[in-house]
């Protein structure tokens, strides 16, 4: 029987760091995890020493010198990055990522929206690109009971990096005096939030939220008037999946296809990225007016999407 091994070093506080922890969790084909020190997103790993046999990796590193390796496209967010460093993830992804997926001839995603992407990207039918979709934690429910708050309030979970767009949020904040925020964001990125909310004069309207378990997570997205997801690039969106689950309406933006393909009408899609008033407006509404809506009829479950990730392992 071929070895399989699995890089746990993608466990943490961070949408890579449930998925790898909530698939792995599951996986009943005998695995062992390969046990390297770093950080699996570092370049210099992709020519660590593995051992013989299947690595799987629940994120975007390569191993060069895998026999074979299942990688995990989330999406391809690093190749939308400015110039010039963008220049450093092409000359990975083409380097390291490219040549472990036409050698093992099968990718694993999370979208349908990241799957055409990859498509697109890879221009090679021989590879297989599988979407095991994400799952949602049973906590995510409309009945959670809501967090305590005297007046309405925004939720944000994610983190401050370009493609989340977070400052057109806190901007058109400025222009609706009445408006409050609670972000789920990584304790690193504290510092850098608390300077972006004292530029704005929104100290003491942004609350920072740190170490939540998902039934307190659920329970402010369930007492928020709205979820508000600003993303100009998502390979999925895992943030407003929760928030729908919870019964709790998202605003984003219309062009990013992978929240749209979650949210669909439970929520208010702008047509506009970066038009502050738009924004406004949206806020002014949701929080003068907040509304629940019913969770999707799909399923959305960790059981099946890591299912999905073993069978494609027990194939190889």
């Amino acid at each position: 029987m071929t070895n399989i091994w699995v890089d746990t070093r993608w466990n943490g506080l961070h949408g890579i760091g449930r998925y790898a922890r909530e698939v792995c969790s599951r996986l009943t084909v005998p695995w062992r995890s390969l046990d390297l020190d770093g950080s699996p997103a570092s370049p210099l790993g992709a020519m660590a020493q593995v051992p013989p046999g299947l690595v799987y990796s629940p994120g975007y590193n390569g191993f060069r010198r895998a026999e074979r390796q299942v990688l995990t496209l989330h999406d391809l967010i690093h190749l939308e990055t400015p110039w010039p460093g963008r220049a450093k993830y092409l000359a990975y992804y083409n380097a390291v990522v490219k040549p472990v997926a036409r050698r093992t001839g099968v990718v694993i995603t999370v979208s349908e929206t990241s799957r055409r992407a990859i498509t697109t990207w890879l221009r090679d039918p021989s590879i297989e690109i599988v979407n095991a979709g994400l799952g949602s934690s049973p906590a995510f429910h409309p009945n959670a009971s809501p967090a305590e708050s005297r007046d309405p309030y925004l939720m944000y979970v994610g983190n401050l990096r370009a493609h989340k767009n977070v400052s057109v949020v806190l901007d058109a904040m400025t222009r609706v005096p009445s408006s409050q925020l609670r972000m789920l964001i990584p304790e690193h990125e504290h510092a850098v939030a608390q300077r972006l909310f004292a530029e704005r004069g929104l100290i003491d309207r942004v609350s920072l939220l740190s170490n939540l378990s998902d039934e307190d997570l659920a329970s402010h997205y369930r007492g928020a008037a709205a979820t508000v997801m600003p993303s100009t690039l998502e390979g999925f969106g895992l943030p407003a999946l929760e928030s729908v689950m919870s019964g709790t309406p998202v605003l984003y933006w219309q062009g990013c296809s992978a929240v749209a393909e979650t949210v669909e009408r439970r929520g208010r899609a702008l047509e506009a990225a970066y038009d502050v008033e738009e924004w406004r407006d949206a806020i002014e509404d949701a929080i003068a007016a907040p509304l629940r809506v019913d969770p999707p009829t799909r399923a959305y479950d960790w059981d099946a999407t890591a299912a999905t990730v073993n069978d494609t392992l027990a194939a190889l």
